[in-house]
């Protein structure tokens, strides 16, 4: 048994021989569908949450992969399609790979940007960039998935309305949506995250008495 060390990558290739495998022998995964598939990204989206909550690396460790055996699984169904619909783990990883070094350009290019908040400014900006270059958006909502928890949705929402459009938001106090946006925004210029700091105090509530 050779004792050189694996190259960072050859377990992510290792996966997908599984996966191909699977879906080739498996009855069970052969018959999944992208819709079938659906209520899995989400639960295990919600369990890679529940691992950062509790701190356990080896938690964490796991449940990551489940939610990566989700990516390859969807990448392996989309390479049986035809024509523009096929795509397949190459083309996911592709995809990610050009977006993060046009998104990057003080690291892949001639960006200047240096502090975190400089960074993100230039990401957002080359990401606005790419959406006016499709078409550009039509609503302050759009690309924001509907199924996101209130508090993050509005955090997005709120970022892309800028302070000026935020304090007309959340200028009717009397009503209880409004307070919670308020609430929101207050948060967003504290440079807290609202969704986080919520599900901290919640689990630290102590257990009701038997």
């Amino acid at each position: 048994m050779s004792d050189e060390p694996r190259r960072t990558g050859e377990a992510l290739l290792e996966l997908v021989e599984v996966m191909d495998r699977l879906r080739r022998e498996c009855a069970w995964t052969a018959e999944q569908t992208h819709e079938t598939l659906a209520r899995y990204v989400l639960e295990e989206t919600h369990e890679v949450l529940e691992a950062l909550d509790a701190g356990d690396p080896a938690q964490l460790r796991d449940e990551l992969g489940d939610l990566l055996m989700q990516v390859v699984f969807h990448a392996r169904i989309g390479a049986e399609r035809a024509g523009a619909d096929r795509f397949d783990v190459d083309d996911v990883a592709r995809g990610i790979t050009e977006k993060l070094r046009r998104r990057n350009p003080h690291v892949f290019g001639d960006g200047t940007a240096r502090t975190p908040a400089e960074i993100d400014a230039a990401w957002q900006a080359v990401k606005a960039q790419e959406k006016r270059e499709r078409g550009g958006r039509v609503s302050v909502h759009d690309g924001i998935p509907s199924s996101l928890p209130a508090l993050a949705y509005a955090d997005k929402v709120l970022k892309r309305l800028g302070e000026p459009a935020v304090a007309d938001a959340v200028d009717d106090a009397g009503d209880i949506g409004a307070r919670l946006l308020a609430l929101v925004a207050e948060a967003r210029a504290a440079g807290v995250d609202a969704e986080e700091s919520l599900r901290r105090t919640v689990r630290s509530l102590p257990d009701a008495p038997a």
